[in-house]
């Protein structure tokens, strides 16, 4: 894409595998970066969470045995894209569905 015309707009042909269409099961999302990227590690409970101790503690604290299903990585210039896509989303179920999405906090 080097030789394209600066602001330039691009079109994308994707292809998505027969085996992938279904998508996986994710119960939440960790995100992290390094310097030259940021990772979405999509994450499923393995089974429910159980009580325990912290063993230094003494602290009751909630064990949650979780699985990365899929971690995809992507430039830190391509963030601010993949928020503004998320934000749009969001807002087009929020008008669909008539409902708001819970905020954490």
């Amino acid at each position: 894409m080097a030789d394209q015309p600066r602001g330039a707009r691009r079109s994308f042909t994707i292809d998505l595998p027969p085996e992938n269409e279904a998508g996986v099961p994710a119960d939440f999302a960790s995100l992290w970066h390094t310097p030259s990227s940021f990772v979405i590690d999509f994450v499923a409970m393995k089974s429910p969470p159980a009580p325990s101790t912290d063993p230094e503690t003494g602290e009751q604290v909630v064990t949650m045995p979780v699985k990365v299903v899929s971690r995809v990585r992507i430039p830190p210039e391509q963030v601010f894209e993949l928020a503004s896509a998320l934000t749009k989303q969001l807002d087009a179920w929020e008008k669909e569905t008539g409902r708001r999405a819970q905020q954490q906090g």
